[in-house]
């Protein structure tokens, strides 16, 4: 990893993903909606890093920035 600042967002990531994903588990046995529903899910709990606002809040708010400035 080049970003070793990084790590702790990815590795908190990887926990949340393993509610759903058990290491275990098929990675051919999974469907893409079960897959839909788990970002769904992962994007729409509150982050502290992120003033408890959601990625998908915050994804939007910077989405209707880019596109009042004309970017």
């Amino acid at each position: 990893m080049q970003s070793p600042w990084q790590k702790g967002t990815v590795e908190n990531t990887n926990n949340r993903i393993r509610k759903y994903l058990l290491r275990k588990t098929d990675p051919t046995a999974i469907t893409d909606r079960y897959l839909a529903s788990i970002c769904d899910r992962l994007n729409a709990t509150p982050r502290k890093y992120l003033g408890y606002r959601t990625p998908a809040e915050v994804f939007r708010e910077k989405l209707m920035e880019a596109m009042q400035s004309g970017e």
